[in-house]
Parts: C-alpha cells; sequence; structure tokens
C-alpha cells in the first residue's frame, strides 16, 4: 500500500495513539453485539425458536463459522481496492442492518413460533418465514463482521510506523491491549448484555448492542481526520496469481546459476515494499524461475508483463504465504475446542445449580465470564509480568516470540478439554444419585461453578494462541497484505467451527444406534449422553495436533527483508524481526 498524505495542516503527523479510541470502539460494540448473542444464542434458538438441541448448536458453530471466514471477502477488498477505512465504514453499516433485523425478529411475536403451553412436548418449531428472518439477520451480520475483523486490527496497527524504532516497539503491546479491550467488551457482553436477554427480554438484550453499534460508528467516522491511512496496492491475490502463472509457464527453464540474477524492480514494488523489500529465500525454488528473465523479456524490463516476469519481492510473497499455511493450519483445532464452550458447556450448565443467592441465578451463558476473566488477566500478567522477566533471561526486548506463546496455549487447550470430560462425568454421577438420569429439564444439585476449571483453563489458552496467532500473522504476511493476514487468523476460527459442526454430526449420527440409546450427544436431555467422550475425542485431536505444530515449527522459515533507515530511506542489511528472532523452536 501507498501512504496517503499524512501530514495536517499544522503538520503534526497522522496516525499514533490518540487513533486508537476511535478505531477500538467499532471492534469493541461489534465484540459486545456478536458475543453477547452467540453467548446466549443456544438458549434463543432452543427456548424461543424450539429448536433441537444438536440442530441449534449446528446453526450456531455455522454461524461462528461463515462470520470468520468472511473476513477473506472483507481483506480482499481493503487490500485491493477500497482501503481499510472505507471498508469497515461500509461493513459497520451492514451489521448495523442485520442487527437491527434481529431485534425486530425478538420483539415481533409472529416472527416467533409461539411460547409452549405448560409441560408441551414437543414445542412448536419456528416455521420456514421465521427461520428466513433468522437466517438473513445472521447472513447480514456474517458480511458485516467479515469487513470489521480483519481490518481494524490491521488498521490500528497502521497507526504505528513500522521504520520507526520507536512506535514499532509499540506495536507488539498493540496487539495484546486490543485483545484486551475484545476481552473487556466480551466480559460486558456475558454478564449484563445476557442478564438483560434472560430477565428483561431479548428486545432489550439486542437492542441495547444495537444502539452501541450505532454509536460507534459514528465515533469511528469522526475519527476520519486523525488516521494514517493507506492507498490499497491492487489485489494481492491477483499478485499471487501472477507468480503462479509465470513459473509454470518457465517450468522447463533451468535455475539460473546466483540468485542475484533473478529479476528486481525497486520502481515496481515501490508500492507494496514501503516498509522494506522482501529478499530471496532458499525454500520454494520452484517459483523462483517466475523471476528469471527470458531472451524475448529483456527488453521490456522496465514494465513488464507480470503474467511472464514477476520480481523476486512478489516471488517471496507468495512464498511468505505457503510458509504460513502450516502454522495457521495448527490453530483449527484449538478453536474447534474452544467452540463447545458456547454450545454443550452452556447446556451443561443450564442443568447445574446457578444459584448465587436464594433470588438470583447465573445465567448459563454468563458461564463465558470466567474465559474471559482468565483471558484478561492472563494478557495483563504476561504483559506487565511474564515479559520482563523472560527479557532478562533472553535479552530480547519482547521476552518470547509469537510460536513459542503459541505451542504454551495448545498445551493449555489440551488440558482444558481434559479436564472438562471429568467435571461432565462428575455432574452426571450427581445426576444418577439423585435418580435426574432420565429427567430433561431438571436441575441437578451440583454447583454449575464445578465448570469455572474448563471454562478458564479455555481463557488462559486463548490469550497466549490467539494473540500469537495475530502476532505471527501481522509479523510474517507481506507488507501489502496485512489486512489478508488478519483474515487467515479468522479463517482459522471459522474452520475451527465448521470443523465442530463436522464432528457434532458424525458424533451424532453414527454413536446414535437403532434406538438412539447410546448416542454421545442427544438432543433432549444431555444426562442419558456421553459427552464426557466428546471432550475427550477433542482431546486426542489436539494432542495430535500439537506434535504437528511442533514439527511445523522447529521448520519454518521468516521472512527476511531488507529494511530501509528511517533518516535516509538507504537500505540496512537483510534482518528478520525481533518478534521472529523470539520464536525459534
Amino acid at each position: 500500500m501507498a501512504i496517503v498524505e499524512v501530514k495536517e495542516r499544522r503538520g503534526r503527523m497522522k496516525g499514533g495513539l490518540i487513533t486508537m479510541p476511535f478505531i477500538f470502539a467499532n471492534e469493541v460494540c461489534e465484540k459486545l453485539a456478536v458475543v453477547g448473542f452467540i453467548s446466549n444464542m443456544m438458549s434463543y434458538l432452543t427456548q424461543q425458536l424450539h429448536m433441537p438441541l444438536s440442530r441449534a448448536a449446528n446453526t450456531l458453530t455455522n454461524f461462528a463459522g461463515t462470520s470468520s471466514l468472511t473476513p477473506l471477502l472483507g481483506a480482499f477488498v481493503a487490500d485491493a481496492f477500497a482501503g481499510r477505512f472505507w471498508t469497515i465504514t461500509l461493513a459497520s453499516f451492514i451489521y448495523q442492518i442485520g442487527m437491527t433485523c434481529l431485534t425486530i425478529s425478538a420483539v415481533v411475536p409472529q416472527l416467533r413460533p409461539p411460547a409452549c403451553k405448560g409441560h408441551q412436548t414437543p414445542c412448536q418449531e419456528a416455521n420456514s418465514g421465521q427461520l428466513a428472518v433468522l437466517y438473513i439477520s445472521l447472513l447480514l451480520l456474517a458480511v458485516g463482521a467479515g469487513g470489521i475483523r480483519p481490518c481494524v486490527a490491521a488498521f490500528g496497527a497502521d497507526q504505528l510506523d513500522e521504520t520507526d524504532p520507536k512506535q514499532k516497539t509499540k506495536i507488539w503491546s498493540f496487539f495484546n491491549w486490543y485483545y484486551f479491550c475484545l476481552g473487556a467488551s466480551i466480559l460486558l457482553a456475558v454478564t449484563v448484555i445476557i442478564y438483560i436477554q434472560d430477565n428483561i427480554g431479548w428486545g432489550w438484550g439486542l437492542g441495547v448492542p444495537t444502539i452501541a453499534m450505532f454509536l460507534s460508528i459514528l465515533v469511528f467516522v469522526l475519527g476520519f481526520p486523525l488516521y494514517r491511512r493507506l492507498d490499497p496496492a491492487g489485489s494481492p491475490f491477483t499478485r499471487l496469481l501472477q507468480v503462479c502463472v509465470a513459473a509454470f509457464r518457465k517450468r522447463n527453464l533451468a535455475m539460473v546459476s546466483d540468485p542475484k540474477l533473478l529479476y528486481e524492480n525497486e520502481e515496481l514494488d515501490a508500492a507494496i515494499s514501503l516498509a522494506g523489500k522482501l529478499v530471496h529465500t532458499k525454500n520454494l525454488r520452484f517459483l523462483d524461475k517466475a523471476a528469471i528473465v527470458s531472451e524475448e523479456e529483456e527488453d521490456s524490463l522496465k514494465s513488464p508483463n507480470l503474467w511472464r516476469l514477476n520480481t523476486v519481492h512478489r516471488v517471496e510473497e507468495l512464498k511468505s504465504v505457503i510458509r504460513m499455511g502450516p502454522i495457521w493450519a495448527a490453530g483449527i483445532i484449538l478453536f474447534t475446542a474452544y467452540a463447545q464452550q458456547n454450545t454443550f458447556a452452556l447446556q451443561q450448565a443450564k442443568t447445574m445449580d446457578r444459584h448465587l443467592t436464594k433470588s438470583f441465578q447465573v445465567p448459563p451463558g454468563s458461564m463465558n465470564v470466567f474465559t474471559t476473566t482468565s483471558m484478561l488477566v492472563t494478557i495483563a500478567v504476561y504483559d506487565r509480568i511474564l515479559i520482563p522477566v523472560v527479557r532478562r533471561l533472553t535479552g530480547l526486548q519482547r521476552g518470547i516470540g509469537y510460536l513459542h506463546r503459541m505451542g504454551i496455549g495448545f498445551v493449555i487447550s489440551i488440558l482444558a478439554t481434559l479436564v472438562s470430560g471429568f467435571i461432565e462425568v462428575k455432574r452426571k454421577n450427581a445426576a444418577l444419585a439423585h435418580g435426574l438420569t432420565h429427567k430433561a429439564n431438571a436441575t441437578i444439585s451440583i454447583s454449575v461453578f464445578w465448570l469455572v476449571p474448563q471454562y478458564s483453563l479455555h481463557g488462559v489458552a486463548e490469550a497466549f494462541v490467539s494473540i500469537g496467532h495475530l502476532e505471527f500473522f501481522y509479523d510474517q504476511a507481506p507488507e501489502s497484505m496485512k489486512s489478508t493476514a488478519m483474515a487467515l487468523f479468522w479463517t482459522a476460527i471459522s474452520l475451527g467451527n465448521y470443523l465442530s459442526t463436522f464432528l457434532v454430526s458424525l458424533v451424532h449420527k453414527f454413536t446414535g444406534g437403532g434406538d438412539g440409546a447410546s448416542n454421545w450427544l442427544p438432543d433432549d436431555n444431555l444426562n442419558d449422553g456421553k459427552l464426557e467422550y466428546f471432550y475427550w475425542l477433542i482431546t486426542l485431536l489436539q494432542i495430535v495436533n500439537l506434535f504437528y505444530y511442533i514439527f511445523c515449527a522447529r521448520f519454518y522459515t521468516f521472512k527476511p527483508i531488507q529494511m530501509h533507515r528511517k533518516e535516509d530511506g538507504k537500505p540496512m542489511e537483510n534482518e528478520t524481526s525481533e518478534l521472529a528472532n523470539a520464536s525459534h523452536v
């Protein structure tokens, strides 16, 4: 991307920390809305629309998956032609429409099935028209989220100049505090918003975040004069495809003996290498053929046909994306495990004693407060205590790198799902002891706070893996593909949710048997199932995933970049970022 005019009339540089409240307000309100709904969506789908349990769980994970997949589209729009600011603005308006439709559907009685009468079973499910309103609203939310999620983090990091050593160090803390702000909004969502939904009504429970989202759009747009904005440098996907096509066309050419003979054109790459030029790496050498200059191309080196000849920088962009793939894939299983906190863990909570006092019960969806609180505490301790201590041992300003950080999170996530299975065994034993195994809606005499360990461990794991993932993608992605890199983070979440849907459907189908008596995940009564087996299945998958991740991290090649000095713009020696240097496994 090329920088547009970065000074105001008074000469003050644009960007900097002053812009963060305007930027964070948008993402905080988006999270307030979506988490306030998702955390309690199982209750809405089963109690308001009367969906069966497995169908409701799949609806939830499909929505979460889709809203984490659309960031690829949003990133393409931002990086290719619209820029991050306008992508966020347009997406926010689409999101606002979706929230408004969802609120209306919760308020107008005709858009929901009638309430159950007494102990009527089964209750009347939502008809096709009512479900259409729900699905259209969810689709608008998913599209809106697709423009907001990949761009906000990258847009915030854009406000800090990577070529300025003083500002570059702030980028490392930026991702911690970006995620901390998200966590704070999630904490508000799983307490205040869910309390409103369960005790006052879904109209107000969805209306409050709808109003908050509207106000956040106004705040974000008001910050327009302050932002450091980057012009899009053209479609990154087109550039990647051009390298592939050029390499394929020259597949029969012999490799050059010296990488210095490969084609370079600083003027052509100027808009996509402001912070520094990517230099040649030895792996994936078959792609280097895209930068071999043939005899017929020697006369058109100033303006080559990019479908036949590409610069080393553009070839290395593609190499960087390919090298990131295995690390990206390792995050999918973790988000599959995390998805259970909003589905089956919520159903566990609904069957347990949730009383804090005789007159007050903890809403099931509010149990996520323990996930969020543990995540916030971990982020604060990590940034303020752990990093200074480890810094003395490693000598690195950042303490530890993102690859180590992610590995720690994977181990903690394994422990979280393992513990979840044992807690489910204890819950079912309590149901058996009180003769409630076959009573679907009965409250079991076991405190809901037995679920705190699994919620808290997932929060700690998220603080390590998710922020490590964000740092990894932003640091290792090509400069002109930062939004796309952020989209990869959300895509991992998307596939994690889709994998959860697939596993739930598969387990539900193949463990049902002829009469369904042995189903691990029954539709109507969790006490009759074997949810602990499902948790331990995910634990096993995560253990396999951990070994895969260690192998990928061990052999990962960090992108080398030739930086430009801030003072004179002259190139410095090739280097990798300190984040990368701290990440060797």
